[in-house]
């Protein structure tokens, strides 16, 4: 088992010594300034070009994700913490922002793991945040949420 699938699974730690648990217990301020959460929470199959060295999914890995319920769970856990945040904050809600990263890699994490459904959930409340503000988010990140 990866340390990435330890992680999403049982009681592993990411490269800063955190479990699953503790990343979800964190508060906004940390969530906006730790750069290397997102990739645990979230791992896609390509390397991150925002943190180098950040986990990367092999097919093995998504094999066992998907038929994990812990790590199914625990993702569906963090998104709902990551909307959370966003709910809370507005600074994202801007024609450029490095959360537009961050939103395209949750809502293909997702669907590779977890489902369709629930990265169609998560678009769906992030359109209605950007909706609701009105925000200018550029045609390119819509694109970038539209296909994930």
């Amino acid at each position: 088992m990866s340390k990435l699938t330890e992680f999403l699974t049982a009681y592993g730690r990411d490269t800063s010594g955190r479990t699953h648990e503790e990343v979800l217990r964190l508060k906004d301020a940390s969530l906006e300034s730790m750069h290397d959460l997102i990739q645990w929470l979230f791992p896609l199959p390509e390397p991150s070009r925002a943190v180098p060295g950040s986990p990367v999914l092999s097919q093995a890995d998504i094999l066992i994700l998907r038929h994990s319920l812990i790590a199914r769970m625990r993702m569906r856990a963090s998104a709902q913490h990551m909307l959370q945040f966003y709910r809370n904050h507005a600074n994202w809600l801007a024609a450029h922002d490095h959360n537009h990263f961050r939103i395209s890699r949750i809502i293909r994490s997702l669907r590779l793991i977890v489902g369709d459904e629930d990265a169609d959930a998560f678009r769906s409340v992030i359109m209605a945040l950007v909706a609701e503000a009105k925000a200018a988010i550029s045609s390119r990140t819509l694109s970038h949420w539209a296909a994930a």
